[in-house]
């Protein structure tokens, strides 16, 4: 019977059921196997490297006492027996061209030769490894000819190759290192990442201690200014929104109400009329002029399609993007706008020759119109345009020599359907809801629009935007 392979699913599970669930532990198992990884080759190549660093000093050794030797036998200052003077070379040997041993060490009385090797006299040293005594091991020795000559004994300098040059040793030795500083590294990191993630624990426990009936809680600021600092801060940040958001949610909603109530009124207001007079219409057919009857039919419908317009514009105000905005020079829109006008009182026009803004064009043309037929319902002789720049923002004033307006009343104006006075009826004009989408746009360019009072007396709507590269 055989076995079925497991599927992708199941050795999917396996993986997520081996990976550790907690970020310390995955932190500590990526940095182990990092550890492994680059310790394991780093390990190996210092082995090769320590293991070649010593086989280099020792035949340099034995290199060096061949040399002693021979120069001794030059010289005729070979001893009987040959004393070596390096350290750990016990094995000499001079041996004459019929491998005869002539001379030798005291650890190499009696031997036969150390090797069969013979320098030539073109290249007079050797070196060798050789194995072929066994009751000595395996021998690293330098055969060096004494003279140039074709009959020119040679000296054989040797130590055993046992000992710590053995790759065993060198193995463990460095295998010991590299586990150690695995296990180091293993065990550094789960403790770092243990006191580095303690505040996230205590930010996430007095998380889940917070209840949607009390806000007021925050949870602990570590100090510093590291990434689990500016979470804390951050998090705080937010329930201080949340919680100043619980506490005027009533309010919204009032506000809320209220602007349906306002809305539905001022539709059902013109609704209403056009009802009624069609039904009289119907009713008293010869009695109703139908031109009469349309013409005002026709003014409730332009009011009504008024009010929706203004109503959908005001929806999509705060909701162009980045991409809808470009660079404009305010002067030149404002200048465009004005001309086109005919109204029943002149507008004079006085502007600064460059004011560049970043804005939607056709918002703000909406928003200098709505204060345009605001102030020529209201002045009496004039209407003041100017554009001007003023720090890091552009300011657009609309001035007009009415009665303007009483202090009180200056940001009660901008609510929708707000009206002062009876010049505000409908009978003037307007939805009652052109002064908020004003504010609406320039609130949704980071400006703002306030009324003030206007140096001939009347009221002026001034609106400030930021100025293009500010």
């Amino acid at each position: 019977m055989t076995s079925k392979p497991l599927g992708n699913g199941r050795l999917r599970r396996v993986s997520r059921h081996l990976r550790p669930r907690s970020i310390r532990g995955r932190l500590t198992a990526l940095v182990t196997l990092l550890a492994v990884l680059l310790l394991l080759p780093a390990g190996a190549a210092e082995g090769a490297v320590g293991r070649q660093a010593i086989g280099d000093a020792l035949w340099l050794e034995v290199r060096e006492q061949a040399d002693l030797t021979a120069a001794a036998d030059r010289l005729h200052e070979l001893g009987d027996p040959v004393v070596p003077h390096v350290a750990g070379v016990d094995l000499v040997q001079v041996v004459a061209p019929n491998h005869r041993v002539i001379d030798a060490s005291k650890d190499a009385l009696g031997l036969p030769p150390l090797s069969s090797a013979w320098p030539r006299p073109g290249d007079p040293e050797e070196d060798v490894q050789t194995c072929t005594a066994t009751h000595l091991g395996c021998v690293r020795l330098s055969a060096l000819r004494v003279q140039a000559t074709a009959n020119s004994p040679v000296v054989y300098a040797g130590r055993l190759a046992a000992g710590l040059t053995s790759t065993g040793i060198f193995a463990r030795l460095f295998g010991i290192q590299d586990v150690a500083l695995v296990l180091l590294a293993a065990w550094a990191t789960w403790k770092i990442t243990g006191r580095t993630l303690k505040p996230v624990r205590a930010i996430r426990d007095d998380l889940a201690a917070i209840n949607g009936n009390d806000l007021s809680s925050r949870v602990p600021e570590p100090p510093g200014r590291d990434e689990i600092a500016r979470l804390a801060k951050t998090v705080n940040a937010t329930l201080s929104r949340i919680e100043e958001a619980k506490l005027n949610r009533d309010a919204v909603l009032a506000r809320q109400r209220q602007f349906v109530a306002d809305a539905s009124h001022e539709l059902r207001t013109p609704l209403a009329g056009l009802r009624a007079e069609l039904e009289i219409g119907q009713l008293h057919p010869d009695d109703t002029d139908l031109n009469t009857l349309l013409n005002s039919a026709l003014v409730d419908v332009d009011r009504l399609e008024a009010i929706i317009t203004d109503l959908l514009l005001l929806a999509r105000v705060g909701t162009a993007g980045a991409a809808d905005k470009t660079q404009l020079n305010l002067c030149d829109l404002v200048r465009d706008e004005v001309s086109r006008r005919l109204d029943r009182l002149p507008n004079r026009l006085r502007t600064d020759p460059d004011v560049p803004v970043t804005a939607v064009s056709v918002q703000i043309a909406r928003a200098l119109k709505n204060l345009l037929d605001n102030a020529q319902r209201h002045t009496r002789s004039l209407v003041e345009v100017s554009v001007r720049r003023n720090g890091s923002f552009a300011e657009l004033a609309v001035d007009d020599d009415g009665a303007g307006i009483p202090e009180p009343d200056r940001e009660r104006v901008f609510e929708r359907f707000t009206r002062l006075d009876t010049a505000r009826s409908r009978d003037h004009g307007g939805t009652g809801l052109g002064l908020a989408i004003a504010r609406e746009i320039a609130h949704a360019h980071q400006g703002t629009l306030e009324a003030v009072e206007s140096p001939s007396g009347g009221a002026r709507f001034l609106l400030r935007l930021p100025l293009a590269g500010g």
